[in-house]
C-alpha cells in the first residue's frame, strides 16, 4: 500500500468507529478483507487509526469536519504534512481536496487542543487546575510507551537487556519502578523474541508495575488479587513472592482464560478461583473504571464515556471496596487501585469508603501521571485502626 492509501483507509475504518464499531473490530474487519496488506501496512494503518482518535476534536478542526476524511486531512495539517501530496485520486489515494476543503479547518483553540470532552476536561480542572488538568489532558494525546516487566523469577534487568538485544530490541531502565524497561526500538518484534517466549519479560505498564511493588507482602503472606483480569498485576505479585502462589478471582472468569498459560510460561504459581471465602494478608482491588490514565492505548474510550457510565463504575468501585474489605484480614492491607486520572474514581473513592467503614485508615494514597515513563494509576492502602492480629 502507498501512504496516501493507507490514509484513505484509515479515512474509511474511522467512519466505522464513528458510526459505533469499536476501533479493533473495525481494525480487524478491514485486514481480514485486506489480503494485499501487508504487516507493515496493517501497522500503518492501526497507528493511523489511533493517533486520530487520540486527536480526534483538534485534527476534526483543523480539517473543517468530523467524518473520516476530514479528520485524516486534519491529522495531516496538524503534523505540518502537505495534504496535496496525499488527497490526489490518483491510484488507491484519497480524492483530491475540494475549494471548501482546502479553504475550510482551523487550528484548534482552548479546549479543543485538549481532545476530549468538556465535561471530562471540567472534572479534571476542579480536581487539579487548569495548568495541571491541561498537562495531563495533552499527554493523553501522544502515544503510550511500550513496557516491560522483567520477570524476577527466571531473570534481571542486565540479563533481561541482552536477551531483548539479541531479539533486536532495544530498551532502557524506566525509573517508575526497577523491573521496568522502556522499548526504545523494535517493539513490533516483541512477541516473536526469545526473551517474550521464554517468560524472562512480560508486557505490563510501568506505572501498573509501580503500583503491584508497592502492595506490602511478607514472605508467608496470603495474597488475592481480586479484580485479575488477565493477569499481569498477579504474576507481578508472584514474582515479588518468590513464584507465588497468589490467588486470584474476577468477577467474570473468562477474563482469566491466560493466565495458566501465562503463569506457566512466567514460572509462577497461580491459584484461580471463583467465589474467594478466605482472610488475606493482601488484598489487591484493581477496580473496573474508565480508563482514563491509559487512554492512549484506547483513545476511544474517553469519546464514549458518559456521566452516567462513571456514576455506574464508581458504584461498582464502591461495592468491589466493601467485598473486598471483608476479606482482608484483621491486620492485612486492602489495596485499592484504578488506570484513572479522575478523583471521582480515586480519593472520592477512598473517602466514601472511609465514611462507610469508620474502623479503617488509609495509609498510603499515590497518583501516578500518564508521561513517557507510564500509564496514569491510582492506588490507596487502606488498614484498620489498631489492628494486632
Amino acid at each position: 500500500m502507498t501512504p496516501a492509501a493507507r490514509i484513505a483507509t484509515a479515512a474509511e475504518i474511522l467512519d466505522a468507529v464513528s458510526d459505533g464499531m469499536a476501533a479493533e473490530q473495525a481494525l480487524t474487519r478491514w485486514a481480514r478483507g485486506a489480503r494485499f496488506a501487508g504487516s507493515k501496512d496493517r501497522a500503518a494503518v492501526r497507528d493511523h487509526v489511533f493517533d486520530a482518535l487520540r486527536r480526534w476534536r483538534s485534527a476534526a478542526c483543523a480539517g473543517g469536519g468530523t467524518d473520516g476524511r476530514r479528520v485524516m486531512l486534519g491529522l495531516l495539517r496538524l503534523d505540518g504534512a502537505d495534504p496535496e501530496e496525499i488527497f490526489t485520486g490518483r491510484g488507491h489515494a484519497p480524492p483530491s481536496l475540494t475549494e471548501a476543503e482546502r479553504a475550510g479547518g482551523s487550528p484548534p483553540e482552548g479546549r479543543a487542543g485538549w481532545d476530549m470532552p468538556d465535561w471530562i476536561a471540567d472534572r479534571l480542572e476542579r480536581a487539579h487546575g487548569v495548568e495541571a488538568a491541561a498537562r495531563l489532558a495533552k499527554a493523553l494525546r501522544e502515544r503510550a510507551p511500550v513496557t516491560l516487566r522483567v520477570n524476577t523469577l527466571k531473570s534481571d534487568v542486565p540479563s533481561a537487556l541482552g536477551k531483548l538485544e539479541a531479539d533486536g530490541i532495544s530498551a532502557r531502565p524506566n525509573p517508575l519502578c526497577n523491573t521496568a524497561l522502556t522499548v526504545t526500538e523494535g517493539a513490533r518484534r516483541i512477541a516473536q523474541g526469545a526473551a517474550y517466549r521464554d517468560g524472562l519479560v512480560e508486557l505490563q505498564d510501568a506505572a501498573s508495575q509501580a503500583v503491584a511493588a508497592l502492595v506490602p507482602l511478607t514472605p508467608e503472606a496470603r495474597v488475592l488479587d481480586y479484580c485479575a483480569g488477565g493477569g499481569g498485576k498477579t504474576l507481578a505479585l508472584a514474582a515479588r513472592m518468590g513464584g507465588g502462589p497468589i490467588v486470584a478471582h474476577d468477577a467474570d472468569p473468562r477474563r482469566m482464560r491466560d493466565l495458566p498459560d501465562r503463569a506457566a510460561r512466567a514460572g509462577a504459581r497461580v491459584e484461580r478461583v471463583d467465589h474467594p471465602d478466605s482472610l488475606y494478608h493482601a488484598v489487591l482491588t484493581d477496580a473496573p473504571c474508565s480508563g482514563s490514565g491509559a487512554w492512549r492505548r484506547s483513545p476511544e474510550a474517553k469519546w464514549r464515556l458518559t456521566p452516567e457510565r462513571l456514576s455506574e463504575l464508581n458504584s461498582i468501585q464502591d461495592d468491589i471496596l466493601d467485598r473486598a474489605a471483608e476479606l482482608t484480614a484483621p491486620a492485612g492491607t486492602l489495596v485499592y487501585a484504578t488506570c484513572s486520572i479522575l478523583a471521582e474514581e480515586n480519593d472520592a473513592r477512598i473517602d466514601a469508603f472511609l465514611a462507610r467503614h469508620t474502623g479503617w485508615h488509609a495509609v498510603l494514597r499515590r497518583a501516578f501521571d500518564p508521561d513517557v515513563d507510564g500509564d496514569g494509576f491510582f492506588t490507596a492502602h487502606l488498614t484498620r485502626r489498631n489492628a494486632t492480629t
